[in-house]
Parts: C-alpha cells; sequence; structure tokens
C-alpha cells in the first residue's frame, strides 16, 4: 500500500506570511494523525517565469507535478480585493482539468476583516468545482481582527475547526475515492 501525500499550497504574495502559518497548522493537525506525507509549497517561493503559459499540459514544472500527483491538497490564500491571489489562479490555471478529480481538498483564506470569510465559499469552492475536487465542508478562515502572530495562536482560537476539517479530510480516503466515477 503507497503512502498518502498530503501537499499544502500557499497563495501567499509577502513573507512573514500568516497564509503560510494556517497552512502549515493544518498540515501539523494532518501529521498528527498520521494521514499521510505532508509537504508544504509557498507560491511566493516560486520564481518568476517558472510557468510556461505555453506548455501548460506538456511539460508541467515541479509545483504543478506535485499538486497533480498529490492524494489530498490543503489550500490557502490570503484575500485582496475580495478574492484569492492571481498567483494561485495562474498556478491553478496550469493544472489539468482533470488532475484533481475526486481528490479532496480543505479550503482556507486570511483576510483583513471578517467580511472576506466567504471567500472559501464564493471563489475557493467554485474553482475546485470545476476540477470535480471533492472540498471538505468545513473551511478554515483566519482574519487579521482575530490577533493571530504564532502558530500557537492559530491552534488556540481555530483549532477545533482545523481538526473538524482534518476529521471530514481523514473520512475521505483517497484509494476508495479513486474507485467513484464523478459525473461533470
Amino acid at each position: 500500500m503507497s503512502t498518502t501525500t498530503i501537499i499544502g499550497i500557499s497563495g501567499n504574495i509577502n513573507r512573514p506570511s500568516k497564509t503560510s502559518m494556517l497552512v502549515n497548522v493544518i498540515l501539523d493537525e494532518i501529521a498528527h494523525r498520521h494521514l499521510g506525507q505532508t509537504d508544504f509549497y509557498d507560491l511566493l517561493d516560486a520564481a518568476p517565469g517558472s510557468f510556461d503559459p505555453g506548455t501548460p499540459y506538456g511539460t508541467p514544472n515541479h509545483l504543478v507535478d506535485a499538486i497533480e500527483q498529490a492524494d489530498m491538497l490543503v489550500v490557502g490564500t490570503p484575500v485582496f480585493k475580495g478574492g484569492y491571489t492571481g498567483l494561485l489562479k495562474h498556478v491553478f490555471d496550469l493544472v489539468h482539468p482533470d488532475a484533481l478529480r475526486g481528490k479532496p481538498v480543505i479550503l482556507s483564506a486570511t483576510g483583513g476583516s471578517n467580511r472576506h470569510a466567504l471567500v472559501i465559499e464564493h471563489h475557493l469552492r467554485p474553482l475546485f468545482a470545476f476540477f470535480g475536487a471533492l472540498t471538505v465542508p468545513t473551511g478554515i478562515y483566519m482574519s487579521a481582527s482575530d490577533l493571530i502572530e504564532t502558530e500557537a495562536d492559530v491552534r488556540k482560537k481555530l483549532g477545533a475547526r482545523i481538526e473538524t476539517a482534518v476529521s471530514q479530510l481523514s473520512a475521505w480516503q483517497p484509494q476508495a475515492i479513486r474507485q467513484v466515477s464523478v459525473v461533470a
């Protein structure tokens, strides 16, 4: 039996990043429950020009390969002007339309105020619905008004929500999901 791979992706464009911190805390909970091998990708580290729009499906770079080959994903984005970052959208524009079909995904976002919390429902969930991915019901939103500065703060303020999302993720075993035919 092969090891389940869970990829965490932070669509941040600044450092330090609360989005990266949130995604890493979610990955820590996944690792704590021994759900599989986790790996983290910070899109800020993706070199400019590394995404060749001329060959989006022919020779994808290492990041796109990792996304397409992962069994599960944890995706986080800061909210800018009411939506996810353009860099995050660009990366997923290079992912093959069928590559995420049936894959479980935890959605998370960070923003300046609670008024941006619906970005998960109105922007991220539709993006992953296009791919036929299975987004867990519980999204995780962290606002600047939550006064979260450390990973310990994230666990204290959002721990129950993170545990719920990870429990929902664990209920979807990748091997069983691949056998289910998803109607497009």
